[in-house]
């Protein structure tokens, strides 16, 4: 098995003056190596668009992750989906990315912009091969992945953006791809560069949308494993042996807490500095260990951390504040949500007489929810997660 593995993101933009978004994406994992993600775009806007497309979405990822062939997806679809009484069409294209055990990209396109494929940072003419199923034309490509490699599915308010606004035809696929391929050698995260995407699609129609417009981004890069511990163990004779397994496991190591980094310095026998720079007035300072790559604050750094990781997996608009930035929170967040694709969690259970102070809104049981919330959000992100109480 090879130790590849995708990095998906995904942004959506409404058509203006609708609540609701016609286009859905859908991901289901069948299982560790392999993945199925699902573009669907219904006809026209709102909330019938709505239907259509997380019918479509959902039905095709469930029924593809099950191991049915892409005929018996697309007649279920046609016999299910409800036909449009004004247009008397069920309507709804869709775009499938089927990644199998990390090793080969399978894609079936029906009447969504062809897929962008960048491979060695341009693009990459893959080849089709044409189906006809059901009286519906669907392309079929399969391609065996190479690190590095980048997908782009998007739905038809992509290319159309900026029509009458900014374009006379719209946003070609050309200008997309040298959009897409500037953006590339900085090696941003997926959701990073579908956020850009629809963006600048948003920019294209002068923030009034006239179409929904959702771009899914789908990089394949190599596994990056990260470690964080958090807390001290409930009984104090468990202290080496967390530490063992925590200094033990390849990749990053951050630790959080302040009674945490006291044990942590005193297992490696090196001193705990601490730095007294207030980088953020709201995010406590960190200190360096040596043989540590991050050491912060528990509890307020953490919230912070959880507060950007909602926002990342929404609207994205907090990446600015926390991409650049040098404070133990932005710091965490960089390393968790860009670098890191599995992720281990060391969690103490001991109960820290600090927080006792009836005046602090912090119990044992915030701290332990602090953990679930995240590990929930970073799950989301389609990190591996594993935790281990102490």
């Amino acid at each position: 098995m090879n130790d590849l593995c995708a990095d998906i993101g995904y942004k959506s933009i409404n058509h203006y003056g609708e609540q609701l978004c016609g286009d859905h994406v859908d991901i289901v994992e069948p299982d560790e190596n392999s993945t199925v993600i699902v573009l669907s775009d219904g006809l026209g806007s709102g909330v019938k668009a709505s239907i259509l497309s997380t019918l479509t979405s959902k039905i095709i990822s469930t029924m593809m992750a099950e191991g049915l062939p892409i005929e018996e997806c697309v007649a279920t679809i046609a016999a299910t989906l409800p036909v449009c009484s004004v247009r008397g069409v069920a309507y709804s294209t869709f775009t499938i990315i089927q990644l199998v055990n990390n090793q080969t990209a399978e894609i079936y396109q029906y009447d969504n912009p062809q897929v962008i494929v960048i491979r060695d940072e341009v693009n990459y003419d893959y080849p089709k091969t044409e189906m006809n199923i059901g009286g519906k034309k669907i392309y079929k490509t399969v391609l065996q992945l190479k690190e590095n490699d980048l997908f782009v599915a998007m739905s038809d308010g992509c290319p159309h953006a900026g029509i009458g606004v900014s374009y006379n035809f719209g946003w070609k696929r050309d200008d997309i791809i040298d959009f897409i391929e500037t953006l590339v050698p900085a090696g941003y995260t997926a959701k990073t560069l579908s956020t850009m995407l629809v963006d600048e699609c948003d920019k294209l129609y002068g923030q009034k949308p006239g179409d929904d417009a959702t771009a899914c981004i789908v990089r394949i890069r190599k596994r990056e494993p990260m470690n964080i511990l958090f807390g001290p163990p409930s009984n104090r004779d468990d202290a080496d042996r967390m530490m063992s397994l925590f200094f033990s496991k390849e990749g990053k190591h951050i630790i959080c807490g302040g009674t945490t980094s006291s044990i942590a310095a005193k297992y490696l026998r090196k001193p705990l500095k601490p730095t007294l720079n207030f980088v953020q007035s709201d995010v406590p300072p960190i200190a360096e260990l040596e043989g540590v790559d991050l050491v912060t604050e528990g509890v307020i750094t953490m919230n912070k951390v959880i507060e950007y990781a909602k926002d990342y997996l929404g609207e994205n608009k907090f990446y600015e504040h926390w991409s650049f930035k040098k404070d133990g929170a932005s710091l965490i967040s960089q390393l968790l949500f860009e670098e890191a694709t599995d992720i281990n969690f060391y969690v103490g259970r001991a109960v820290n007489p600090a927080h006792q102070n009836p005046d602090l809104p912090i119990n044992f049981n915030i701290k332990m929810n602090l953990v679930d919330e995240l590990s929930k959000s970073l799950r989301e992100m389609g990190k591996r997660i594993k935790v281990s109480y102490f």
